[in-house]
């Protein structure tokens, strides 16, 4: 598969996003509010702020967990400007009913310490990185669906990627409420050779030179918030992620399924 590009991008996005405007305006299709339960993977609650932890890999495959405090944000400025956990982004485009929505986001990718893992140490580590590009919501009558493409604006894989995912809202309660996500992301050959990849000044016994190709992993989960009472409320969410084979063929991948939990508290503004 090749590497998109800019100019693919761009083609792929105007189509797509005119046919959707016209059928976010449809009868059938259209409503006269947003559905913000759906409106983010985690439900809304208003602008919230506070602290959490996160549970993910140690590093990329590793079966080893690390844990990190994360600040727990759910913010939206304008209607048009927004922070929701570990993205921000803008809006730009807009159907009449506010159903389909065009904009750019930035996403943070956690990188890691070679140290930290079994299988690579004495690896180089892995860089923080800043994905930014085009971003699609789309809600229906049933589920939001999200699409969004990046590329890393900050040259530490210099890798783009592309990620569908449909959320839909489990439990809607005054004190509880759940949403369910599936997603599908494809990542190029440079983005999963640097998470992936094990270059030959890497390579040790027990661990070959390997070369990531490009490839696609799927990921389901869960996001929760539980209201206390007031303005307070508990943020959850599990999410199981299943590595493609161009990611877990290689010899630093440990195992295939690659979890990551958080849970956090804030307070509505």
């Amino acid at each position: 598969m090749t590497d998109f590009t800019m100019t693919h991008a761009r083609h792929l996005y105007k189509p797509l996003l005119g046919t959707l405007l016209l059928l976010g305006a449809h009868p059938l299709l259209a409503s006269e509010r947003i559905d913000r339960q759906t409106e983010t993977a985690i439900p809304r609650t208003g602008n919230l702020y506070g602290l959490g932890i996160g549970v993910l890999p140690a590093t990329s495959g590793s079966d080893e967990l690390r844990t990190m405090v994360l600040p727990v944000i759910q913010a939206s400025f304008g209607d048009r400007f927004y922070i929701n956990a570990l993205r921000a982004g803008v809006w730009l485009l807009d159907s009449e009913d506010k159903r389909v929505r065009l904009g750019l986001s930035a996403d943070a990718r956690f990188g890691w310490e070679a140290e930290d893992g079994r299988r690579t140490k004495g690896m180089q580590d892995r860089d923080f990185a800043v994905d930014v590009g085009p971003t699609l919501r789309w809600q229906t009558d049933y589920g939001t669906l999200n699409a969004q493409w990046g590329f890393d604006a900050t040259s530490a894989s210099n890798g783009q990627s592309a990620q569908v995912q449909f959320v839909r809202a489990l439990i809607r309660g005054q004190t509880l409420r759940l949403n369910g996500l599936v997603g599908v992301t494809w990542n190029n050959r440079k983005m999963n050779d640097y998470y992936f990849g094990v270059a030959p000044a890497e390579a040790a016994p027990g661990r070959p030179a390997y070369r990531a190709g490009s490839g696609t992993q799927l990921q389901a989960g869960i996001n929760g918030a539980w209201s206390t009472g007031g303005r307070g409320s508990v943020l959850f969410g599990v999410m199981l992620n299943r590595l493609g084979g161009a990611q877990a063929d290689s010899p630093i991948v440990e195992t295939r399924i690659q979890p990551l939990a958080y849970a956090g508290y804030g307070w509505t503004f």
